[in-house]
């Protein structure tokens, strides 16, 4: 009996969710940002009309931009980590090339086939 190689679809689902999964790491840590940013505006606003001093703009400003120095590390790190899980994927979807078989009027043929040995001839000087 032939049978074709199948592919591990439990290491591919597990993959694909994971890679899911970053994905929406990626997506919440911009939307995060977009808050963030968002507030500072605001905050630059209020300065601007005088409600708040500059003092309190200048501490403002940096705590927002050590909160955007993170997210934006953690989108990096996300982004890396979705890089290595398609390479996952695409080394586990490379290996499902598909053996060649052929039906015959005698039965099925084709599959794998053993190596040949290769006879290296010695150079002659």
């Amino acid at each position: 009996m032939v049978q074709e190689k199948k592919m591990n679809e439990e290491a591919f689902s597990k993959l694909h969710k994971e890679l899911a999964t970053t994905g929406e790491l990626i997506r919440a840590r911009q939307e995060e940002k977009q808050g963030l940013l968002d507030d500072f505006t605001s905050e630059s606003k209020r300065f601007f009309f005088g409600k708040i001093s500059e003092k309190s703009l200048a501490a403002s400003a940096k705590k927002t931009n050590e909160e955007l120095a993170r997210l934006d590390k953690s989108v990096r790190d996300a982004m890396a980590k979705s890089r290595g899980l398609a390479d996952n994927i695409k080394s586990l979807i490379g290996k499902q090339n598909p053996t060649g078989y052929r039906a015959t009027l005698s039965g099925v043929s084709g599959g794998a086939k053993k190596a040949k040995k290769k006879v290296r001839k010695k150079k002659r000087r």
